[in-house]
């Protein structure tokens, strides 16, 4: 074909990612970037017009042009956001258009009574690859910040996946972000006692837990000062870290507590290290900075 590798590469990922899911299902494939304004204004209507759809065999696909600049000069993209409709790894409607959630839902319908989809991918039931997609993309919305957003996709799948951990996880832990505490304690209490055993309930129930004490900012300021005017002690210490990280200020209370450790690791039965190890399970494991402030700690611990 005359490709050169990265050619190649960006054409098997397209055929992985698009044209194989697109031979039973229908493909919302939606063409943007990070420094695109109109496009960031349509995702949101994009993933909850395709979360409702998902069971209808409706899925989403985001190409970003900057990063698969060859995917989409071979699709002629001018401008963006460019949206197309894929079924059979070819282009059946240009949804650029349909900027409202009416609009999208109008033209997925009459696509929908047309194509022969097979929702369930010839498995039965909702194939689990399209519940991934979403949680995939609400994680991605959360780490870049926006609370309100994950969790509207993270409560689609919730209603399309009740049994799925993760999704009642990541509801959880984007209602913690967004500061309503009391609605995610709401949903935590109302988990089935199994499902709380899971890794990603027990992740959410940390964040949770680290959350309620939540602290407004005179009282942060005063946490803050205390702890500087009394070095030597460990409660005010650890006081001002557990306010200092429940206000989003993570690396002032890591740094305090990694402080208490090394001057004192056995205080109250270990109490900052554990507090260090609840916060690194409420971040996530895999989290750039847990992986960095664990080698904190283990130097501290270890030598």
């Amino acid at each position: 074909m005359g490709l050169n590798i990265e050619e190649q590469k960006a054409v098997e990922r397209f055929k992985t990612e698009v044209v194989e899911p697109s031979m039973t299902k229908l493909v919302i494939l939606d063409f943007w970037a990070e420094w695109c304004g109109p496009c960031k204004a349509l995702a949101p209507m994009l993933e909850k017009v395709a979360a409702e759809y998902a069971d209808k065999g409706v899925i989403l696909v985001k190409v970003n042009v900057d990063e698969e600049q060859f995917i989409a000069s071979q699709f002629q993209v001018q401008s963006i956001p460019t949206v197309y409709a894929m079924f059979q790894g070819q282009p059946v409607a240009d949804l650029t258009q349909a900027r409202s959630e009416s609009q999208l839902k109008q033209v997925l319908d009459q696509l929908i009574e047309k194509l022969p989809l097979d929702p369930a991918g010839g498995a039965g039931g909702q194939p689990q690859q399209d519940v991934g997609q979403f949680i995939e993309m609400a994680e991605q919305v959360l780490a870049e910040g926006d609370a309100e957003r994950a969790g509207g996709v993270f409560m689609q799948v919730v209603q399309m996946a009740p049994d799925n951990a993760a999704a009642h996880g990541g509801l959880i832990r984007a209602l913690v972000a967004g500061g309503r505490t009391e609605e995610a304690q709401s949903i935590a209490d109302a988990l089935e006692p199994a499902l709380k055993e899971d890794a990603a309930i027990q992740q959410a129930l940390s964040a949770l837990e680290l959350a309620s004490t939540k602290v407004d900012d005179g009282e942060l300021q005063a946490l803050r000062a205390a702890a500087s005017e009394n070095p030597a002690d460990m409660d005010k210490q650890f006081a001002f870290a557990e306010g200092a990280f429940a206000a989003g200020e993570r690396d002032e209370a890591a740094d305090t507590l990694l402080t208490m450790v090394e001057a004192d690791r056995e205080w109250n039965e270990g109490a900052a290290r554990a507090k260090l190890l609840q916060i690194f399970e409420a971040v996530g494991l895999e989290d750039p900075w847990v992986v960095t402030t664990r080698r904190r700690l283990s130097k501290i611990l270890f030598g």
